[in-house]
C-alpha cells in the first residue's frame, strides 16, 4: 500500500507536466533557417498545417493565405511546415519552397523549414500535436498533406482539420470566429 502510494505521488506530477506542456514550449526553425520560439504567437489562433509542393492539396495554399489575410488583424496566423513524409510530394529544399510559394501562390504566412511530421523521425512539435499523451487532449495521426491543427491563444491544441477540409471550411472559419 505505501509503495502504491508513493508511486501514484510521483507519477501525477509527471502525467501533469505532459498534460501542461504547450505550443509555446517548442522552438522551430523558419524556412529562412532562423530559430524562432513559437511562443512569438502567444495570444493568437493559430493554424499549423503540414504542407507540400507537389499534392493534389498544393492549391489550398491559395486558401490559406486568403484566410490569413482575413483574419490576421484578429490574432489570427497561419503557419506552414513543409514535410516530405508522404510520397515524397515535397522533394523541394527550403529555399526553393519559399520561392515556390512566394511566386505561384503569394503566400505571406509564416512558413517554416522543412520538418518531418510522422516516422521515427517525427519533429517534437508534431509529435506533441498528434499524440494524446503530449497533448492532452487528442490523438491525429497525419495521414496526408494539409492537415490543419488549431491553436487556442493560450497555446493549447483544441482540434483538427483534416487535409480534405478546406481552409475557409465551416470548421475551421466557426472556430476562428469564436472569440
Amino acid at each position: 500500500m505505501k509503495r502504491s502510494l508513493l508511486f501514484l505521488v510521483f507519477s501525477i506530477p509527471i502525467i501533469l507536466m505532459a498534460q501542461t506542456k504547450t505550443f509555446y514550449d517548442f522552438t522551430v526553425l523558419t524556412i529562412d533557417g532562423e530559430k524562432i520560439s513559437l511562443s512569438s504567437f502567444k495570444g493568437k489562433r493559430v493554424l499549423v498545417v503540414n504542407v507540400a509542393s507537389k499534392c493534389g492539396f498544393t492549391p489550398q495554399y491559395e486558401g490559406l493565405e486568403a484566410l490569413y489575410r482575413k483574419y490576421k488583424a484578429k490574432n489570427f496566423v497561419v503557419i506552414g511546415f513543409p514535410a516530405n513524409n508522404i510520397l515524397g510530394q515535397e522533394p523541394s529544399t527550403n529555399e526553393e519552397i519559399k520561392q515556390f510559394c512566394t511566386l505561384k501562390y503569394d503566400v505571406t504566412f509564416p512558413m517554416m523549414a522543412k520538418i518531418s511530421v510522422k516516422g521515427k523521425d517525427i519533429h517534437p512539435l508534431y509529435k506533441w500535436l498528434t499524440d494524446k499523451s503530449e497533448n492532452g487532449v487528442l490523438n491525429a495521426k497525419v495521414k496526408w498533406n494539409f492537415q490543419k491543427f488549431m491553436i487556442d491563444e493560450t497555446g493549447k491544441l483544441v482540434g483538427f482539420a483534416g487535409p480534405n477540409e478546406k481552409p475557409n471550411g465551416e470548421k475551421i472559419v466557426k472556430w476562428i470566429e469564436s472569440k
